[in-house]
């Protein structure tokens, strides 16, 4: 067997590679202990650094949801939570008011102070719709950047569609009291007021469709756009049914202001179809009447909802605190420029999806913060007071021509005093049925609002669930976090006493390799002499 020498170069070379192999594991160690890290670059260990862009990954996303998105959710809820609150609030106090209105035995003090909190209250409800968050409103869904109402006046144009069923069609009762409310000291025994009896003062039941807005007259005083009307009839050949206009559209409606007494003519005409742009009213005679309230729901119809009644109409003059169309209806806006901008025409499809605003809060885990104004701020309410009001003032101005005639009775004598007689009469007739009438509204408006505070109670509920919710998902981000960063830590970071130690050892190994390799290197030839 061969046997190999082994040479003073290949001991020299062997120390040297031992020198730098420790030197190395040193250097290693000592870049450990200055950064505290297992590894620097992903060679040194390329299962804990694969590992470590999974956990750093992990933390990241767990504290974005921790530290930004929750308690951004939260906010948001917050907000939205403390404006409904403030609406049930305001609901309330509309309940309580309903409720002393319908008490027979007012003042006309009582009366006054019942009116002015009714309009205060009417013109909170939408202002607290208006809450925003961070510069973006909370219940106008995707549109943050647009408030619910108005903020001023605007000369927008817009064409809306309603989109109702029968049950929007309502009687209304209206009292006609002649020319009673136009009696003064200096008029009362004219040859108009003079004539002023009992019989002049008639009750009215009437047919109408409430729209959502009133003041729907030209802003510069041309004469209304008539509305139209349309639903659902079944096609006599297909037998699908078709949404389209009757017979009797747009050009047969009669538009008439509210001083012209358009009720009394839509409850003698049968075929009436009466606008009144500045009520915001469509009033039906019995057989228009009869025709809506036949469009029911055909099982036979499938995806077609035949009891469905839609209104366009338009309305170009804006004031502060009229609510956007956008946020609750398909409509179309033409500005000073021309340019027009479509809303929610897919409402129209009956397919129209929620306009859900959600949080990422957690690993594929999302929650809803937003409620929207169709669902808590809803047109009724503001319509519903302005009917109570009306009601209300009606009263309040026939209780203020009792008062003057009154006055004028303990001065009146011969002919004057059997004319004031009769007024008085008049006055007594018409107030009794506008005392009714204001009762039975109001008694009605607490079952009104009763519905529009659950519906808010409702979206409290909701709100208080998804908080109540993102408590939770709060927490166990929190546990998550500490979890990950720990698994981070324990990958990534060094045992810091067990690295010293090696290090310490590694130093001493180094040392000595160089002791041991300065001895061999100075051997020469005199050394085997």
């Amino acid at each position: 067997m061969e046997k190999m020498r082994i040479t003073n170069k290949i001991m020299q070379r062997n120390n040297l590679s031992n020198i730098n192999t420790n030197k190395v594991y040193q250097d290693k160690l000592s870049t450990q202990m200055s950064t505290q890290k297992k590894v620097s670059r992903p060679s040194d260990d390329p299962v804990v650094s694969i590992r470590a862009l999974r956990l750093r990954s992990n933390v990241t996303e767990v504290t974005q949801y921790y530290s930004k998105n929750i308690p951004d959710a939260e906010s948001w809820l917050d907000v939205t939570e403390d404006a409904l609150k403030n609406l049930t609030e305001i609901i309330t106090n509309m309940i309580k008011q309903c409720t002393k209105a319908s008490n027979g035995d007012l003042k006309s003090a009582d009366r006054q102070i019942i009116l002015e909190q009714l309009k205060a209250l009417g013109d909170e409800v939408y202002s607290t719709g208006d809450a925003d968050y961070a510069g973006r409103y909370v219940f106008t869904g995707y549109r943050t950047d647009t408030s619910l109402s108005f903020d001023k006046e605007y000369n927008t144009k817009y064409e809306i569609t309603e989109q109702l069923d029968n049950s929007s069609i309502t009687q209304l009762t209206k009292i006609d009291t002649g020319k009673l409310l136009d009696i003064t000291a200096a008029n009362y025994n004219n040859a108009n007021n003079s004539k002023i009896t009992e019989q002049d003062i008639k009750s009215t039941e009437v047919y109408r469709i409430q729209l959502a807005y009133d003041d729907c007259r030209d802003k510069n005083a041309n004469p209304a756009a008539a509305p139209s009307i349309s639903f659902y009839e079944k096609d006599p050949v297909t037998g699908e049914a078709v949404m389209k206009e009757p017979t009797w559209d747009s050009t047969m409606f009669t538009i008439k202001s509210s001083t012209e007494d358009p009720y009394t003519e839509a409850a003698k005409n049968d075929d009436a179809l009466i606008y009144v742009p500045d009520t915001g009213e469509i009033l039906l005679g019995r057989n228009r009447y009869d025709k809506l309230m036949a469009c029911k729901d055909d099982p036979s119809t499938s995806g077609k909802n035949e009891g469905e009644i839609r209104v366009t109409y338009q309305k170009d003059h804006w004031v502060k605190g009229d609510l956007r169309p956008e946020h609750y209806f398909a409509c179309t806006s033409t500005d000073a420029d021309q340019k027009v901008t479509k809303y929610n025409q897919e409402y129209l499809k009956g397919d129209a999806a929620k306009q859900v605003i959600e949080y990422d809060v957690g690993f594929n885990q999302t929650i809803q913060v937003n409620s929207t104004a169709d669902e808590c701020f809803q047109h009724g309410i503001g319509r519903m007071v302005d009917d109570l009001v009306q009601a209300m003032q009606d009263v309040v101005d026939l209780e203020n021509v009792k008062t003057k005639i009154e006055g004028l009775q303990e001065t009146a004598t011969g002919t004057d005093a059997e004319t004031l007689t009769k007024q008085m009469e008049a006055v007594e007739k018409a107030l009794t049925l506008a005392k009714d009438k204001c009762q039975k509204m109001f008694e009605s408006g607490i079952t009104t609002f009763q519905g529009y505070l659950d519906d808010a109670n409702l979206c409290v509920t909701n709100c208080g669930t998804r908080s109540s919710k993102l408590e939770l998902i709060d927490n166990r981000m929190k546990s998550q976090k500490t979890t990950f960063e720990t698994l981070k830590s324990e990958n990534e970071d060094i045992d810091v006493t067990e690295t010293a130690i090696d290090l310490k050892s590694a130093e001493m190994t180094y040392e000595a390799a160089l002791m041991a390799t300065g001895k061999v290197m100075q051997t020469t030839l005199l050394n085997f002499i």
